[in-house]
């Protein structure tokens, strides 16, 4: 009895290992297809290859006024940016101010200005809802004349590089 569970044991074994080869068939068939797809996408590319130089074309640039710019007293060369803003956090803003951070989130822009605070700047958020997303601008100085607001950007930059004068209409 031992001798037939040990010889039907082995023969089932045998079995299950001869069962589970796969066939070497599967693989071709698996290859071809991967092969045969590889060469479509090739001929595609190809063609839209060959497309887009025959139907290449140069289109002319169009010339548009730039009424929205207006540069303001630019003798010393310092640019401005002219925007529409309302003050959202401050006590007001003079012709010229300096802006030190834009912020999409008004909380970003009031951590800022909080910061600002402590390092005794009279800072101020505005917003500019012209663009989209709405912008919060921290402004840290604002002077009644350019000169005075390009010397303040410049002693700003040390510390905020990206800092920029805006001219508030």
């Amino acid at each position: 009895m031992k001798k037939y569970t040990v010889l039907c044991a082995a023969l089932v074994t045998a079995m299950i290992f001869t069962g589970c080869k796969s066939k070497e068939s599967a693989y071709k068939q698996a290859y071809l297809k991967a092969k045969q797809q590889e060469e479509i996408q090739q001929a595609n590319a190809a063609t839209v290859s060959q497309n887009t130089q025959s139907t290449a074309s140069v289109v002319p640039m169009e010339e548009k006024a730039a009424n929205n710019t207006q540069v303001i007293d630019n003798g010393d060369n310092v640019t401005v940016r002219q925007e529409t803003v309302s003050v959202v956090n401050g006590t007001g803003l003079k012709n010229f101010s300096v802006v030190v951070g834009s912020f999409s989130l008004k909380a970003n822009a009031e951590g800022l200005q909080q910061t600002l605070k402590a390092d005794g700047y009279n800072a101020q958020v505005v917003i500019n809802s012209d663009v989209t997303p709405a912008m919060y601008r921290v402004i840290a100085t604002t002077f009644e004349t350019k000169s005075e607001a390009a010397s303040s950007r410049a002693a700003l930059m040390t510390k905020y590089p990206g800092a920029w004068l805006l001219y508030a209409k």
